[in-house]
């Protein structure tokens, strides 16, 4: 059995000061794609660094900004950083561990919701993601693409759907783009081992005292080829951690 999470920190020296090692001790996962890193390397809170894992990091140049991670108690045979797109890889948003039997992406799309701007980034991140996507649905390990993609894929997944469809996050191209993801060969390996339950949910706005009305979005996921999804057994999103504005969102797979 592996336990994958996925989980954006919203900066890992915050994380840290909030209980970021509590969380670790207390969930044990095996595998942590961490999105939002907020730092390099040598920014790593010593604490962290011990945890015992091991650890690749992927971050934005830009210092403080996005960055990408995954930490693992096996070695992975291969790391791969980013995915071949200028701009993209700049901004710290791709890395992939590759492990004997499948492997793992954590992945931090960007958000579109401070602008027209960033909107159409978004979109053109999505657009080559998809392409990143087709490589890798066929390959001879199957593998999982954890993290926050910054879109609510259904209604279920968000509270008060009706006010939302012109909020990025939930505009129908952006949902359209998850429905045509999957199309290629991935599943929604949490809303599978849930289907139809509401109120779950992985990001909460800190205004108005969202998370204690659970008044939020589920927008961080594992996408699983058929395979390494087939062999999930349990999912969970870890609502009782208060060290980021999302929760962890934990798959144990039967590999």
């Amino acid at each position: 059995m592996k336990k994958i999470s996925s989980y954006n920190i919203n900066g890992v020296r915050a994380a840290h000061r909030k209980g970021f090692n509590d969380w670790v001790a207390e969930s044990n996962p095996d595998v942590i794609c961490i999105q939002e890193l907020r730092a390099d390397e040598t920014q790593i809170p010593k604490e962290i660094q011990d945890l015992g894992y091991h650890k690749a990091f992927h971050s934005a140049e830009k210092k403080g900004y996005s960055g990408v991670a995954i930490f693992s108690k096996e070695k992975p045979l291969k790391i791969h950083e980013g995915m071949g797109t200028e701009w993209i890889d700049k901004e710290g948003r791709v890395i992939i561990a590759e492990f004997e039997s499948y492997s793992v992406c954590s992945v931090y799309a960007p958000s579109g919701t401070t602008g027209d701007i960033r909107q159409d980034m978004k979109y053109k991140f999505l657009d080559d993601f998809y392409a990143f996507g087709e490589q890798w649905v066929n390959s001879e390990k199957p593998m999982v693409f954890c993290g926050d993609f910054n879109i609510c894929h259904k209604e279920i997944d968000i509270h008060n759907p009706d006010k939302q469809h012109k909020t990025s996050g939930f505009l129908p191209e952006e949902r359209a783009w998850i429905t045509k993801f999957l199309e290629l060969g991935y599943t929604d390996v949490f809303r599978t081992l849930h289907e139809g339950e509401p109120d779950l949910y992985s990001w909460w706005s800190y205004r108005a005292a969202s998370k204690q009305r659970n008044k939020g979005w589920r927008i961080d996921y594992h996408f699983a080829t058929k395979t390494l999804a087939e062999k999930a057994v349990s999912a969970e999103i870890e609502m009782k951690w208060n060290i980021s504005d999302h929760a962890p969102v934990s798959v144990v797979y039967d590999i």
